[in-house]
């Protein structure tokens, strides 16, 4: 292994939400001078507008950092062989930086950005220490046997001092490491954070790759630029390629010309050579977003008999595909920016692996897509970003999950939405995705939380204590409560005291039916909906009222009905608009306005019987969004 290497150090930055990831890395890029003084500002490396306006980190961001240690130190197991070390006091390394994201939903990022690393930095908030999404991004570094470095954040807050102590004993209890192993800094501050860069140095190996074999580089994020096609972020792991070779992407069997390699600096930074252990970008040239996929391996491109081939190198582990597990119907305002849509959809897609979409139609609103995300926040983000990046205006449905029946013939069919569900006399067994819940909090909250959970239909797993106040709740609970309001009701039990985070653990065998709504008799699908079974009244009443509400006034009444398994379990009633047609009358017998009430009365009859209603838009809007 070249001396090169040896000084590189790639590394990520793991925590939960607001626990100050981006502040630290701002630190790193002063103390580092990677950023001049004059352009740095807060959360440099979030570069979109939401992650600013959020305060949370949606993308993960690279960059590489160059650092000298204040004084020459031996470090273990990685001696530099230097010649003359006398003449040398302060040896510069490498250090490749890769910003993570926080939240559940984002868990994918974390996963790509650590299969890129040797090592990482797990970072904990001073005031609130381990929580959720702490457990669940230590738990995908221990998964790739990186060294983790625990450091304590948020030293200089006030309050601060009467519980470091307690956080690290929940660190060192985690990581079974002693206490005098954690690092205690104020990433707002500075306080320490010099002894961050000291112990990434000393504790995070170097990689093990050679220079010497063929190249192979992983992709672990891209995106698209009108002028460079897609832009591979790489992790080289053999080899090296200089700009103006051909590379090839073995999963999607694409061959291109390389534009640009480099450095991210934050910003790309072009350069000559791209070689074993170093993390940066190629711009492919593709100008087809979906030929560069995430997880693939490129390598360089090889002629023989004047057919293009790869010789002799075998593809990398690429990366476990996402599955969405919320999907959503999103439809453009305007039927005519339905091409554009799609466009984005697949731009977005190019660096957020994650997003899954397909055609839809629907008779009212035309051609859109039915689209899957990993969670809420993701589609929040996902939607406000189409309306930000590409100007669109959006339709946006209510979120479900994908629900597996199994029919007479023991065939599985997948249901993503109620439209797609069968005759019950067809279904002999039906399906819903559970998750593993875990919830901290402190035991003062301990009966709210048991309270909602059992509302929620939890199935109790287990309780772990990380300390005399603070515990993590285990549950067994359907996706289809999470995706609700579960979260809110859960900060509103706990006073926001509480972090959660779920797995995905598989399909249940759930007692769930399909709630079909009549108007003036007649089945309104879009209304259609699938709750569970001892639900279903409730359910029923409060959809019922909510379509009343907003449903306008006919020449007749409307009867709304809400039917299970063909009968029917609800009834509300939308009354005529009002017209006096006794009005013009001034004088006379009572029997003129009886006859004209007679006749208003038969017409309404006949209207009834004939009439159709229609329903605007917003209508639908209002009920289903």
């Amino acid at each position: 292994m070249s001396d090169e290497i040896k000084q590189i150090r790639n590394f990520s930055i793991i925590s939960h939400v607001d626990h100050g990831k981006s502040t630290l890395a701002d630190r790193f890029l002063e103390l580092t001078k990677t950023v001049p003084e004059e352009k740095m500002k807060e959360q440099f490396l979030d570069m979109m507008d939401l992650e600013r306006e959020k305060g949370i980190t949606i993308k993960l961001q690279s960059c590489r950092m160059i650092w000298r240690l204040p004084n020459h130190t031996e470090i273990p197991n990685h001696k530099l062989q230097i010649p003359n070390k006398s003449q040398i006091t302060n040896p510069k390394y490498i250090l490749n930086l890769i910003d993570t994201p926080g939240h559940v939903d984002f868990s994918y990022e974390v996963s790509r950005s650590l299969a890129a690393v040797e090592g990482a930095i797990l970072l904990v908030d001073a005031l609130k220490g381990i929580q959720a999404q702490t457990l669940a991004n230590l738990e995908l570094a221990k998964k790739q046997n990186l060294v983790i470095i625990p450091v304590i954040n948020k030293i200089d807050l006030a309050e601060a001092p009467a519980r470091i102590g307690e956080t690290k004993k929940e660190l060192a209890k985690i990581l079974n490491v002693s206490e005098q192993d954690i690092l205690s800094i104020s990433a707002k501050k500075g306080t320490n954070v010099e002894k961050v860069l000291e112990a990434i140095v000393k504790k995070i190996p170097s990689p093990e790759q050679e220079k010497e074999k063929p190249f192979r580089a992983l992709i672990f994020d891209s995106k698209y630029d009108s002028y460079k096609g897609v832009i591979a972020y790489i992790r080289v792991v053999d080899g090296k390629i200089s700009k103006e070779e051909k590379i090839y992407l073995m999963a999607a069997e694409t061959e291109a010309k390389i534009k640009e390699l480099g450095y991210f600096k934050p910003e790309l930074s072009s350069q000559n050579v791209l070689s074993a252990g170093e993390i940066g970008y190629i711009a492919t040239g593709i100008k087809e977003p979906g030929k560069v996929r995430v997880g693939d391996t490129i390598t360089k491109l090889k002629v023989r008999s004047e057919k293009l081939k790869v010789v002799n190198v075998e593809p990398l582990d690429g990366y476990r595909e996402p599955k969405p597990v919320v999907f959503v119907s999103v439809y453009p305002e305007n039927s005519d920016e339905y091409n554009l849509l799609k466009e984005s959809l697949s731009k977005l897609k190019l660096n957020d692996a994650s997003l899954y979409f397909e055609t839809e139609r629907k008779e009212i609103f035309g051609q859109g897509f039915r689209c899957g995300f990993l969670g809420l926040l993701h589609l929040e983000i996902t939607i406000e970003r189409l309306r930000r990046e590409f100007g669109l205006e959006l339709i946006v449905f209510s979120p479900s999950v994908v629900y597996k029946i199994i029919d007479k013939n023991a065939q599985e069919i997948l249901i993503y939405s109620s439209a797609d569900w069968l005759d019950s006399s067809l279904i002999k067994e039906v399906k819903e995705p559970y998750v593993e819940l875990g919830i901290i909090t402190f035991s003062n909250y301990l009966g709210a939380v048991l309270k909602l959970l059992e509302e929620f239909q939890g199935k109790y797993i287990g309780t772990e204590y990380l300390g005399p106040n603070k515990l993590v709740l285990t549950y067994y609970i359907p996706l289809r409560e999470i995706i609700t309001s579960f979260y809110d009701k859960l900060m509103g039990a706990t006073q926001g005291f509480a972090s959660m985070n779920y797995e995905i653990l598989g399909y249940q065998k759930s007692d769930l039916k399909k709630i079909e709504i009549l108007l003036a008799e007649k089945k309104e699908e879009a209304f259609s909906k699938i709750v569970l079974k001892d639900k279903a009244y409730p359910e029923a009443r409060k959809f019922l009222k909510k379509i009343k509400e907003v449903l306008p006034p006919q020449q007749f009444k409307v009867a709304l009905q809400a039917v299970v398994d063909g009968k029917i379990i609800a009834r509300e009633t939308v009354r005529a608009r009002g017209k006096d047609v006794i009005a013009p009358l001034y004088g006379g017998d009572y029997t003129r306005k009886r006859k004209l009430l007679e006749k208003q009365k038969k017409g309404k009859k006949k209207l009834k019987e004939r009439g159709k209603i229609k329903i605007p838009s917003d209508v639908y809007l209002k009920v289903l969004s």
